[in-house]
């Protein structure tokens, strides 16, 4: 694993942001449980992404669809044929399992053996929804929740009113038995995806905009929506797919690539390179299109303003909440020489972060200092998420509140008792300033953003 990999996954677990799942029992392959920073991160990840995709646009709403849903739907989106199976070779020395695609030599990268010629794998997980374990209640756990927001289309149109170009976006669980996982979160088996399929008129609209045009729009919103949450934009840039790697359904597609520390194909590789953090496609009509005729339903719009019908195009925007998140805490990790002293400080975005501020008491055996401090605590607890820590120097607790990312930290000192102030601290600058508290409200609310 590269090195600074190793320091990602330790300080994750460390500071309780990851654990590996299942850890008392030796641990379950390719699961990860999210501690009490860590779903603090993952949430403020989604929320901003929803407030981006759905409270800030008149044109988006949302939708929660079930994880178990008809298996028809699985055969008419083709996730049960071939188009939806990665090539698997097995090590004939060591046994090992990889992908075709992502093995860049012709022999076993573990141990040198040969391979077995490539065979299909298919992708979806099985599970039984009924009391008897055969065929006639066979489900599967969903591979994307785009399929969920394909099949309520028509409820959507009939019970929102909404009108061409719209989109529905969705956060949610989706399930695909990888056959090689790896590199942390970045690939696993149990996933959370970020999805907006967004319907437009296959011909030019109103405005004049084509299909094309939304397909470069909705690449610009995603890319500015990382840059403006905190990602470096030198680590940020747009892979366009060749037509022999296009999905079956694409007749475009887009990746928002971030350069990471490992290798992204997956197998035993640890050097760094460019891979996949967003994906945005072109689906042409093929989802509804194949809904429709599996189903039976008429999937068609009526456009009220031309008069007429037709089967919407969709630009879809697939991105990974876990994956967000390792992007995240990969980019916002720094080392820093202070005072001949390393410091490892997370630069979250204010945003971001999963703790905003912490209430420091200077020292813990002062009881006039701590209840002093514990009242400024609760005045901000109602507001922001707060954590209040008395363990320790005060230098010990600014490092721990720098490894977990918290903008802002608050001192109470003997000064704040004589004057009713508190010692604002920057994470970033590490600066220092003196407010009173009357004002922390209003001046926490500015430098968080609202």
């Amino acid at each position: 694993m590269n090195d600074l990999m190793q320091k990602i996954v330790s300080l994750a677990k460390r500071r309780g942001f990851i654990f590996p799942s299942s850890e008392i029992y030796g641990g379950f392959s390719s699961c990860y449980d999210y501690g009490p920073l860590g779903v603090e991160l993952k949430n403020n990840i989604k929320r901003a992404w929803w407030q981006n995709m759905v409270w800030s646009r008149a044109d988006v709403v949302g939708l929660d669809s079930s994880i178990l849903m008809s298996p028809k739907i699985w055969e008419a989106s083709g996730h049960l044929s071939a188009g939806f199976a990665d090539e698997l070779v097995e090590c004939k020395a060591c046994h090992k399992r990889f992908r075709k695609d992502h093995v860049e030599t012709p022999t076993c990268p573990e141990c040198g053996g040969e391979f077995t010629a490539p065979k299909k794998f298919n992708l979806m997980m099985k599970t039984y929804a009924g009391v008897t374990e055969d065929e006639s209640n066979l489900a599967y756990l969903r591979a994307e929740t785009a399929q969920g927001i394909y099949v309520n289309f028509k409820n959507i149109v009939d019970t929102m009113r909404v009108k061409i170009p719209f989109g529905v976006a969705q956060i949610g669980k989706a399930f695909r038995n990888e056959i090689t996982p790896g590199n942390f979160i970045f690939r696993t088996r149990e996933f959370e995806q970020m999805e907006m399929q967004f319907f437009i008129n296959p011909q030019p609209d109103k405005k004049g905009k084509t299909v094309k045009q939304w397909f470069e729009y909705w690449k610009k919103e995603r890319m500015k929506w990382y840059k403006g949450h905190g990602i470096n934009a030198r680590n940020l840039q747009f892979r366009k797919h060749k037509k022999d790697e296009l999905a079956h359904y694409a007749k475009a597609a887009e990746d928002i690539e971030y350069n990471y520390p490992f290798s992204s194909g997956g197998g035993s590789a640890s050097g760094g390179g460019w891979g996949e953090l967003e994906g945005i496609h072109d689906r042409g009509d093929w989802d509804l299109s194949n809904h429709a005729k599996h189903s039976g339903e008429d999937l068609t719009y009526f456009d009220e303003g031309a008069n007429k019908k037709y089967i919407p195009n969709i630009i879809e925007t697939s991105a990974g909440a876990d994956r967000s998140t390792l992007v995240f805490l990969l980019d916002a990790y720094q080392e820093e020489e202070v005072k001949g002293e390393k410091r490892v400080v997370l630069k979250f975005h204010p945003k971001i972060a999963p703790i905003k501020i912490a209430v420091l008491p200077l020292v813990k055996n002062k009881p006039k200092l701590v209840k002093f401090a514990r009242r400024v605590y609760e005045d901000l607890i109602d507001t922001f998420p707060v954590m209040y820590d008395e363990v320790g120097s005060i230098g010990r607790r600014y490092r721990r509140q720098d490894e977990i990312g918290t903008p802002y930290a608050l001192t109470i000192d003997f000064e704040s008792l004589e004057k009713y102030t508190v010692t604002l601290r920057d994470r970033d600058s590490m600066k220092q300033t003196r407010h009173k508290v009357a004002e922390l409200q209003d001046l926490l609310q500015d430098k968080l953003g609202g």
